[in-house]
């Protein structure tokens, strides 16, 4: 398998076809896209970190153009409680990054559920 990847991932670098499917976990790491330019997010992951280094696979070096990313989400569904998570989650790192630590100002229970869901 590891040979026919390489030949995929080779054949959509040349330019030989449009469209490059991948799951999260296979695309998260040692991978790299430069010739993709949309990258489309079909389901949401607990760890946002998992997506930002999915989506980084186009954002190598040899890019040549702007990268655009989707993240779809359907309404109503456990997918609008993860990406809630996942703003959190954003805002607790930027803050204690920051030094203006948010953390603080949480509940131990709110603090328990960031940690608890992933």
């Amino acid at each position: 398998p590891a040979k026919a990847r390489k030949q995929r991932v080779d054949a959509f670098q040349a330019g030989e076809g449009e469209v490059f499917l991948i799951s999260l976990k296979a695309g998260g790491t040692g991978l790299n896209l430069p010739a993709a330019d949309y990258v489309i997010h079909m389901d949401p992951w607990w760890n946002p970190a998992v997506e930002d280094q999915a989506s980084d696979r186009a954002h190598r070096i040899g890019q040549q153009r702007p990268v655009t990313i989707y993240r779809l989400v359907a309404q109503d569904t456990i997918e609008e409680k993860i990406v809630d998570l996942h703003k959190q989650k954003r805002d607790l790192a930027d803050s204690l990054l920051e030094g203006t630590d948010m953390s603080g100002k949480m509940s131990t229970d709110e603090l328990l559920k960031l940690i608890s869901a992933g």
